[in-house]
C-alpha cells in the first residue's frame, strides 16, 4: 500500500516480502520512474521493519510463557522456547539503505549547450541596416565550437582576415537586405529570395560563357561548373541549419526542398514558358534527353552508395549521419568527394564519346 505524508510532499511505500525456511535472501527491485525531466540528486531511503513470524507454532512456543507468567517453563518447555528464539528473524546492524541518483555532468553540459544553440536560433535577425552593415565590415573569428561554448572569446586568425576580404562584398551586397524586424520578416524573405534567383541567374550564364571559351559541352557545363556554383549556397545553409538544429531535420529539409525548387519550379516554369511562347508563334519548342538516362543511372547507384555510408554512421561508435569522430568525418567526406568526382568523369567521358552510354 502506499502513504502519503502531504506536510513534507514524500511518499512512503510498504511492501511485504515473504521468506521460507530455507530461504536466506531476497531480491528487492525498486522502480524508477523517468519523467523525462533533468534533475539534480535525488534520494530515497530503504528501511526494513521488525520481522515477524508467520509460523504459527514457533509463535505459540515464544509466547507460553507469556500466558501465564507466574508459570514455571518445563524443560521441554525451555527447549522448545530456546529453539524457537534461535529462528526467530531479527534485524541485522544496517537496517536503513540511502539510495542517491546523482545528476550526469555530461549530459547537463549537452543540454546546456543544445539550450544555447536553440536560443542563438531563436534570435538569429537583426534590428536595423546599420546592425547588418557593422557585421559586414566586422572581422569575426570562425573559432571552435567548444570555444565558443565555454565562452571564452577568440581574436580573428589570419585565416579569418583573409575569409573576410574574400567575402566582403558578398556580405555588404546581403546586408542590404531588409532587416527581420521589418514586416514580421516577410520583407526579409522576399528581398532574399530575388536576390538569390539574380545570382544564380549570373552564376549559371558566367559558367556557361566560361564553358564556351575553353569549348567545354553545355551538359559537362551544367553538371560541373553550374550546378557547383549554385549547390554552394545551399550547401552552407544545410551546414549552419545542422548546427543550429538539434537533430538537423532543417538541414535535410533545406536539401531536399531545394532540390525539388530546382528540377520541379525551375525545370518546369522554364520549359513551361518556353513552350507557350513557341506555341503562340506557332513552333514547337522540344528539349532533347541526350544522355539523361546515363546521368540518372549514375545518379541512382551513387546515391545508394551515400545512403549506405550513412546508415553505416548510425552505429554506436560514430553516432549519426553527421559529425562524430575526426577519422570517421575525414574518411566520410573523402568519400562523398570521390563519388561527386566519379560521377563528374563518367558523365564527361560518356558526353565526349569515349564510353557508351544508353
Amino acid at each position: 500500500m502506499r502513504e502519503r505524508e502531504d506536510s513534507d510532499r514524500k511518499a512512503r511505500i510498504l511492501i511485504g516480502i515473504a521468506f521460507t525456511q530455507s530461504e536466506s535472501s531476497k531480491m528487492i527491485q525498486v522502480r524508477i520512474i523517468d519523467d523525462e525531466e533533468y534533475e539534480k540528486n535525488k534520494n530515497f531511503f530503504l528501511e526494513l521493519a521488525e520481522p515477524r513470524m508467520v509460523d504459527m507454532s514457533l509463535q505459540k512456543a515464544l509466547l507460553l510463557a507469556d500466558d501465564v507468567p507466574d508459570r514455571k517453563l518445563s524443560s521441554e518447555e525451555e527447549e522448545v522456547r530456546r529453539v524457537a528464539e534461535m529462528g526467530k528473524p531479527i534485524l541485522g546492524e544496517h537496517s536503513k539503505l540511502e539510495v542517491v541518483i546523482e545528476e550526469s555532468y555530461e549530459f547537463k553540459n549537452t543540454v546546456d549547450k543544445l539550450i544555447k544553440k536553440t536560443n542563438l536560433a531563436l534570435v538569429v535577425g537583426t534590428n536595423s541596416w546599420r546592425e547588418q552593415f557593422m557585421e559586414a565590415i566586422t572581422v569575426s573569428s570562425a573559432g571552435d565550437e567548444d570555444d565558443e561554448d565555454a565562452g571564452e572569446e577568440r581574436l580573428p586568425s589570419c585565416f579569418d582576415y583573409v575569409m573576410h576580404f574574400l567575402t566582403v562584398f558578398w556580405k555588404v551586397l546581403f546586408a542590404c537586405v531588409p532587416p527581420t524586424e521589418y514586416w514580421n520578416g516577410w520583407a526579409c524573405f522576399f528581398t532574399s529570395i530575388v536576390i538569390i534567383g539574380f545570382l544564380t541567374a549570373i552564376i549559371g550564364d558566367l559558367a556557361s560563357h566560361f564553358g564556351c571559351t575553353i569549348g567545354l559541352k553545355d551538359s559537362v557545363t551544367a553538371v560541373v561548373f553550374v550546378a557547383l556554383g549554385t549547390s554552394i549556397p545551399d550547401t552552407f545553409a544545410s551546414k549552419v541549419a545542422a548546427v543550429q538544429d538539434v537533430y538537423a531535420d532543417a538541414s535535410i529539409g533545406n536539401v531536399t526542398g531545394s532540390n525539388a525548387v530546382n528540377v520541379f519550379v525551375g525545370l518546369g516554369v522554364a520549359w513551361s514558358v518556353a513552350a507557350v511562347y513557341w506555341r503562340v508563334h506557332g513552333g514547337v519548342f522540344e528539349v532533347h534527353a541526350g544522355s539523361l538516362a546515363f546521368s540518372l543511372t549514375l545518379f541512382s547507384v551513387f546515391s545508394v552508395f551515400a545512403v549506405l555510408a550513412l546508415m553505416y554512421r548510425r552505429r554506436g561508435n560514430i553516432g549519426g549521419e553527421l559529425g562524430g569522430p575526426r577519422r570517421h568525418r575525414i574518411i566520410t567526406t573523402l568519400f562523398f568527394f570521390m563519388l561527386w568526382f566519379l560521377y563528374i568523369l563518367l558523365s564527361s567521358l560518356e558526353a565526349y564519346c569515349h564510353i557508351q552510354g544508353f
